[in-house]
């Protein structure tokens, strides 16, 4: 959606631009994850939720077993570090707290999905699926003939999330966003998605060049949430480290069903962001 971005409170921003039903995406590749944003959906109780992420790891966990989602389009999906999503595998394998439906892709596949996305194109093309039972299981993965060479190639349909949803580290007043470090698919899911929420670790005056980053200009941005420390427990490279710990510490609470709604509670519906 062109124009420019506006500069919300995340509960504004969350309670604005998703709504029950959508097909969102919060994507972030091993720091800036934005788990604030993914918080701020459990506590608005949003539901019936499409969920897109190359690798949901336990923000992911976390939006299953509160409930909002009805299906995950994703990749790879684990507590990173640690092993499985339990939340997750429940949903699966006992429909708690709803059934969830699950389209599995490779990771080349859900990359070229964004791209094709970020393009405007329909699809996207690639090798990536061959010798694999992939296209036996997932209906949104079809084999195709190269008009050029007869090739036999793997089809995938373009992803153009409602909503997507990134963290950064810095944007301007005027909405425009600076991230820089290991980047992942973010770029493409702004540029894919109908309306983006970016979190930014902090609104400064002006950007300051830094090699290799990315700037999202402030007509691609739907609008800015400024919220420091939301992508904690993940890290955000030139703010804070990766609290390790809190991954250890997920996995117990995590597999009882009475500690994870003890841990929903007192850490997301009984807390709020103050941030602007």
């Amino acid at each position: 959606m062109v124009g420019v971005a506006r500069i919300l409170q995340l509960d504004e921003a969350i309670a604005e631009l998703v709504h029950d039903g959508d097909v969102v995406a919060l994507e972030g590749f091993t720091h800036l994850i934005p788990v604030a944003a993914g918080h701020e959906i459990i506590r608005q109780r949003k539901k019936d939720l499409t969920l897109v992420r190359m690798t949901p790891d336990i923000v992911y966990d976390q939006l299953i077993g509160a409930g909002c989602a009805r299906k995950l389009i994703f990749s790879w999906g684990g507590n990173p570090g640690v092993g499985s999503l339990h939340r997750f595998r429940d949903a699966i394998e006992n429909s708690w707290p709803v059934p969830l439906e699950i389209e599995e892709h490779s990771h080349a596949g859900m990359a070229n999905r964004y791209a094709a996305g970020a393009a405007g194109l329909p699809f996207a093309v690639l090798r990536g699926y061959a010798g694999t039972d992939l296209p036996q299981h997932t209906s949104t993965i079809r084999m195709i003939e190269c008009p050029f060479t007869g090739e036999e190639l793997a089809a995938v349909p373009a992803i153009n999330p409602d909503v997507g949803i990134i963290h950064a580290q810095q944007a301007d007043r005027a909405g425009n966003v600076q991230m820089w470090g290991i980047t992942g698919v973010q770029k493409e899911t702004v540029l894919a998605s109908t309306r983006s929420l970016v979190t930014v670790e902090e609104i400064v005056d002006e950007l300051t060049p830094r090699p290799h980053s990315v700037v999202l200009p402030n007509w691609v941005v739907t609008a800015v949430a400024e919220v420091p420390g939301g992508a904690r427990p993940s890290y955000a490279q030139g703010y804070y480290e990766r609290d390790n710990a809190y991954y250890q510490q997920w996995d117990p609470i995590g597999r009882d069903r009475e500690q994870f709604e003890k841990w929903l509670e007192a850490e997301v519906h009984g807390t709020a962001r103050s941030a602007r």
